[in-house]
């Protein structure tokens, strides 16, 4: 008897074929802590709910139009979609990684303990009770990160070859900044690096339609995800959207809050702009 064949890590929306340039990302919404993941844990699980884009995933389903959308299904405390597997991984967590290498070429974000499997959460410095094999990094890879990047990938090459062009929205969410009149909204773009500066110009004026604060690239620029997929050279472009818990969620930062159907509908209104966009001129996007 064949073995059953396991479901993707991550809910899919949209029709088969693309209907949109707009593919959409949710990687750090998830909830799911696997028994195995906490029977490892120091701190209680509910304590790793700070590194969650927190129900970010209720504006997005909110917002659900014709474009692919992918949700993660695994929570980012078990592996973070948004971190390298080759460059990311964190020597003070699993044993398959030469500390020797880590020195010489570790990012800022593992230093700091939230690498491709996060260290501190939760007040802990380290909130793994062991170091995690090699075979058990490695089976998170395979059976969590790496299809849902060949989906996203997949989704963009149909994208791109329907309409000549293609772009990504990576959606998370993030604290409160600190400030007098902070951002609500950041959109990174890799420092112009990931998408032609239209997409930018045409997002922000989006939110600043709704009534919010928008910064570019400060302090979030855009990670894995958007460096991994962006091509703008080749037509595919990637644009990070953090958006500020404060506008969707309760004032325990907790549930979902009245906020959450206004914020889906200038997300839905950014989407429809940037397809219209590029629709309009895919030729003189593509080769800014």
């Amino acid at each position: 008897m064949e073995a059953p064949i396991a479901p993707p890590p991550f809910d899919r929306y949209g029709p088969d074929e693309p209907a949109s340039p707009v593919v959409v990302s949710v990687p750090h919404a998830s909830r799911d802590y696997p028994a195995a993941m906490q029977a490892l844990l120091t701190v209680p699980v509910a304590r790793l709910s700070a590194l969650e884009d927190r129900y970010i995933d209720a504006v997005a389903t909110q917002l659900v139009g014709q474009e692919t959308m992918f949700v993660a299904r695994r929570a980012r405390g078990w592996i973070d979609l948004n971190r390298s597997p080759a460059r990311d991984r964190d020597p003070h967590v699993d044993t398959g990684v030469d500390p020797r290498a880590f020195a010489a070429q570790a990012s800022d974000k593992v230093r700091s303990g939230i690498g491709l499997i996060p260290r501190r959460a939760g007040g802990a410095d380290n909130m793994w009770r062991r170091k995690l094999s090699d075979a058990e990094v490695r089976a998170r890879i395979d059976g969590d990160h790496a299809p849902y990047h060949a989906a996203l990938a997949a989704a963009l090459t149909a994208a791109h070859v329907r309409f000549g062009i293609a772009l990504l929205l990576d959606l998370h969410s993030m604290p409160p900044l600190p400030g007098v009149t902070p951002a609500q909204v950041v959109l990174g773009n890799r420092h112009g690096h990931s998408c032609a500066g239209v997409f930018t110009d045409i997002a922000a004026a989006i939110v600043r339609d709704a009534g919010l604060r928008v910064a570019i690239n400060h302090p979030y620029a855009g990670g894995h995800i958007l460096a991994a997929h962006a091509r703008p050279r080749a037509g595919i472009h990637a644009l990070q959207l953090e958006i500020d818990r404060a506008l969707y969620l309760d004032e325990r930062f907790d549930q979902p809050g009245d906020g959450v159907a206004a914020t889906a509908a200038w997300v839905r209104a950014l989407i429809d702009a940037l397809a219209d966009a590029m629709l309009a001129l895919p030729h003189r996007i593509a080769a800014e």
